[in-house]
């Protein structure tokens, strides 16, 4: 059994033996993968479809192993959509739609896995990442900035290929910040992030363009480097009172 002991190593994201999630907030050695798994899956334990790398038990752990039902954690948040969706959807027939939200949800998730990041929500043509949680990374911020450009080379070849008439696009929005993560709801036991810093990821990934990625001065300083090049696009945003003086990256 191979225990990763270092979640920032980028050699450790790729097919865990164990779940990262689990063994990075519990210390606890779940396997998802191999013969050792078979038990697990008998009692309902399985890889989690938020990240293959995790399991379920990372998305229950809040009332059963945190014995509460939401805990304050330090994220990064990522958004994404679909730019031109809305008139695309008027153009060409549902099933030809629905290939395109597949192929974009795909993209994105591969691109977000592979920084260790999660796939919270997914909201037809858009979409919310996590970082930083359960797998942990000092580096989240670096991390979601990486998955954004993943995210934009991956969905530009695939949509071009695609051959529409109308111009499509992807725009996302990134902050990091504190959240409240956990089950918010009676009836269900996903996981999820609120909070100011959720609301603002969102608000910055509405003003992203196509080939955009949006970024919140709090990423654009723990993301160091991997921010350079991007140009500063003073935003108001709904709900946000003061001005964000947001940074923008163009392209791959």
């Amino acid at each position: 059994m191979t225990i990763a002991s270092d979640s920032t190593d980028p050699s450790n994201h790729r097919d865990a033996q164990i779940c990262r999630g689990c063994w990075d907030q519990m210390r606890v050695p779940i396997p998802i993968r191999g013969a050792l798994a078979l038990p697990f899956r008998m009692f309902g334990v399985t890889r989690s479809k938020m990240n293959p790398n995790i399991c379920t038990i990372c998305e229950r752990s809040f009332r059963y192993v945190k014995k509460q039902r939401h805990i304050a954690a330090t994220v990064t948040i990522l958004f994404a959509d679909i730019r031109g969706f809305t008139a695309l959807s008027e153009q060409i027939e549902p099933v030809r739609l629905s290939d395109i939200v597949s192929l974009f949800q795909d993209r994105c998730a591969q691109a977000v896995w592979a920084h260790d990041g999660i796939v919270n929500k997914q909201m037809g043509d858009g979409l919310m990442a996590i970082f930083n949680f359960p797998i942990l990374r000092k580096d989240h911020a670096a991390a979601a900035v990486m998955a954004a450009r993943d995210i934009q080379r991956r969905c530009k070849t695939a949509l071009e290929a695609l051959d529409v008439d109308h111009h499509v696009g992807v725009g996302v929005g990134i902050h990091s910040g504190e959240v409240e993560i956990g089950e918010f709801s009676s009836f269900r036991s996903d996981f999820t992030a609120i909070g100011g810093a959720v609301n603002l990821a969102a608000r910055l990934e509405s003003q992203a363009g196509a080939g955009e990625i949006v970024m919140s001065p709090e990423t654009v300083v723990q993301a160091g480097p991997l921010a350079s090049g991007a140009h500063v696009r003073p935003l108001t945003l709904k709900g946000i009172e003061l001005p964000v003086q947001a940074s923008v990256l163009v392209g791959t």
